[in-house]
């Protein structure tokens, strides 16, 4: 089975490997995952590491798996963390990753200057992901 392509990049959404903050993971792990559940490729497009380290994942012009009914529409990016020690939603993402979420965000957002920047659950209100508020993080970053 081939990858699609996407139609458009409407939204640039924001979501959490839901892991502890000791778990340093990367796009690798992640690849394993999606692919133990029988997915083709890891779902997102791009992952931050603890370190602030940008790695890639499905290539830009595919159709992802990351947020249902938004796939063939938006670009993901994961970034590493976002429970604490017991699996509870936690904001625990470090200083580096987020330095790398704004340059990664300002870069997609010149290609494709109309695409929303959201968190997983402004797409989907079931979920905490990626456990803070990216539309108000975003708007104070770019002040």
């Amino acid at each position: 089975m081939a990858f699609k392509k996407v139609t458009s990049v409407d939204y640039l959404v924001v979501h959490c490997a839901a892991t502890p903050p000791d778990m340093d993971i990367g796009a690798a792990e992640i690849d394993e995952w999606h692919r133990a559940k029988s997915w083709l490729a890891i779902g997102y497009h791009y992952v931050i590491r603890r370190d602030g380290t940008l790695e890639t994942g499905r290539a830009a012009n595919t159709v992802g798996a990351h947020v249902r009914g938004f796939n063939n529409v938006s670009q993901g990016i994961c970034m590493v963390g976002g429970v604490d020690e017991k699996g509870k939603a936690k904001n625990n993402f470090t200083k580096a990753q987020k330095t790398t979420l704004k340059t990664l965000l300002t870069a997609l957002n010149h290609q494709h200057p109309e695409a929303r920047i959201v968190g997983h659950r402004d797409l989907d209100d079931s979920k905490e992901c990626p456990c803070f508020d990216v539309k108000s993080w975003w708007r104070r970053v770019n002040k």
